[in-house]
C-alpha cells in the first residue's frame, strides 16, 4: 500500500466534500443576489466545479477501496507464503531428526558390536590365563 493511510485519505475526502458544500452554498447565495447573465454564469461554473469535485471524491473513494483490497490480498499472500515456509521448515526438521536418529542408532549398534567383541576377547584372554595357571 502507499504511504498514505486510510484515515488520512478519509480526512482528505471529508475536507473535499466540505469544500464542495461551501461552494454550493456560495453558488446558492450568488444565484439569489440577482438574475443577470453574470449570476447565471457564476452559478453554472459553481455547478460544474461541484460536479467535478464530486467526481474527484468518488474517484478517490474508488482508489482507496482498490488500495485496501490490494493490501488485504498482499497480506493474505504473505500469510500463505509464511505458512508454506514454516511447513517446509518442519518437514526439513523432520528429515534432519530422522537422519540424526538413524546415525545414532548405527553408532550405538557399532558400539555394542565393538563392546561385545572386546568382551569376548577379554573372556578368551581370561580363559587362557586360567588354563595357563592350572
Amino acid at each position: 500500500m502507499s504511504g498514505e493511510s486510510l484515515s488520512q485519505r478519509g480526512a482528505k475526502i471529508v475536507r473535499l466534500l466540505t469544500l464542495v458544500l461551501a461552494i454550493s452554498i456560495a453558488a446558492g447565495v450568488v444565484a439569489g443576489c440577482g438574475g443577470s447573465d453574470k449570476t447565471d454564469s457564476i452559478t453554472s461554473e459553481a455547478e460544474k466545479r461541484i460536479e467535478k469535485g464530486a467526481e474527484e471524491a468518488e474517484k478517490g473513494l474508488e482508489k482507496a477501496k482498490e488500495e485496501v483490497n490490494k493490501g488485504f490480498k498482499e497480506a493474505k499472500e504473505s500469510a500463505k507464503e509464511a505458512k508454506e515456509s514454516a511447513k517446509e521448515g518442519v518437514e526439513n526438521g523432520k528429515g534432519q531428526v530422522s537422519k540424526t536418529l538413524e546415525k545414532a542408532e548405527k553408532e550405538a549398534k557399532e558400539g555394542v558390536e565393538k563392546g561385545q567383541k572386546e568382551a569376548e576377547s577379554a573372556i578368551e584372554e581370561a580363559k587362557e590365563q586360567v588354563e595357563d595357571g592350572k
